[in-house]
């Protein structure tokens, strides 16, 4: 088209064309599809890396049943670590079950008894008025716990679904992990799958690694804390060692969380024997924290006690009681990620991946 001059006007050209429109807009559209998709399944995907690192455990025991008897077939080895296991679980709930439901009921019955000295002894002091308050809200909640047996009972059934589910998916993994290795190696651009293949190993160390030293570490804070409380005269001392042993996989928080009901059943012989028990956990607590836990990160990764703090209350914040209990393999793993993925292969800064020697 000319203007009246006889010129020709340059036709003006747009950055974006209707296609490369559609195509962002398909774009955003599925990058929001997958992040919702994912945000719904989070307890699904929880549920599986809960599978694979019981698959780790279970390959871990296998290695060793494999060194010790000369190195059978990894089959049979793996036969022998599930079976194994089992027993262990179910000769534990077999000698120890009942006196254990029995230790939780007097728990359950000396806690009131226990929080109305506790509150009595503030009042002695002069330090009544917000912790008395603290201390009756406290009771309050207690028996509103009590009287929602129901739902929790419906939720026990739900958590051993998902122990079943974990369990037998943990069994398929540790059958054959080198299936799921390859599919999720194939799933990466060529120039990742190396990259992939390493921090695929890092992991494997690294959670084996955890799961020893965390065995050992909660074994001997269930037996050293029963004993501890056994020789305080403290009622339920077998029950409280074990659930210190069961919490001590969270980390930094879960000391601290199996010492509240210790103390408060202490009060129920004397004031005295609860400050003999709030130094035993502070005694334990150190061992724990100088010797137990480095023996941990040496074996595994070894991931800075701030990391894991703030991971314990994130994941509690984001998936919930599973999001605790997953929260030191978690860390661990992301830690590796971070290192290994961002740190080494994206920045290209030669480090030193946590828990290797070095490549």
């Amino acid at each position: 088209m000319n203007d009246s001059g006889g010129g020709a006007v340059p036709e003006v050209r747009t950055g974006w064309s209707i296609g490369r429109i559609v195509t962002a807009t398909v774009a955003i559209l599925a990058v929001a599809g997958v992040a919702w998709l994912l945000v719904q399944l989070t307890d699904f995907l929880l549920l599986l890396f809960a599978a694979v690192v019981l698959a780790a455990v279970f390959d871990a025991i296998a290695g060793g049943i494999r060194k010790l008897t000369g190195g059978r077939a990894r089959t049979l080895s793996l036969v022998l670590a599930i079976i194994g296991l089992l027993l262990v679980f179910i000769s534990a709930f077999v000698l120890f079950g009942a006196q254990f439901a029995a230790e939780l009921d007097t728990i359950g019955d000396a806690i009131p008894g226990a929080l109305d000295q506790v509150e009595s002894l503030l009042e002695q002091l002069g330090m009544g008025g917000a912790l008395t308050d603290m201390l009756d809200k406290g009771t309050q909640d207690i028996s509103s716990l009590a009287g929602r047996v129901g739902s929790y009972a419906m939720a026990v059934t739900n958590g051993l679904t998902d122990f079943v589910l974990v369990f037998v998916g943990a069994i398929f993994v540790a059958g054959n992990p080198g299936v799921y290795r390859r599919g999720l190696v194939l799933l990466m651009p060529r120039k990742a799958e190396q990259p992939t293949r390493q921090f695929l190993d890092d992991c494997s160390t690294g959670l084996r690694g955890w799961m020893l030293g965390q065995s050992v570490s909660s074994v001997l804070v269930a037996v050293l804390t029963s004993t501890g409380l056994y020789l305080l005269d403290v009622p339920a001392a077998g029950g409280l060692g074990i659930i210190a042993g069961l919490l001590d996989v969270i980390p930094m928080v879960g000391p601290v969380i199996s010492g509240i009901p210790a103390v408060l059943l202490a009060f129920t012989v004397s004031p005295t024997t609860a400050l003999w028990t709030i130094g035993l956990f502070l005694v334990i607590q150190q061992l724990q924290g100088n010797f137990l836990q480095p023996m941990i990160q040496k074996h595994a990764v070894d991931v800075p006690p701030a990391v894991l703090l703030f991971a314990v209350f994130g994941a509690g914040a984001l998936f919930g009681a599973l999001g605790v209990l997953l929260a030191a393999p978690l860390t661990i793993v992301l830690y590796l990620f971070v290192q290994r993925i961002y740190v080494r292969d994206l920045l290209g800064k030669d480090i030193t991946v946590a828990g290797q020697d070095g490549d």
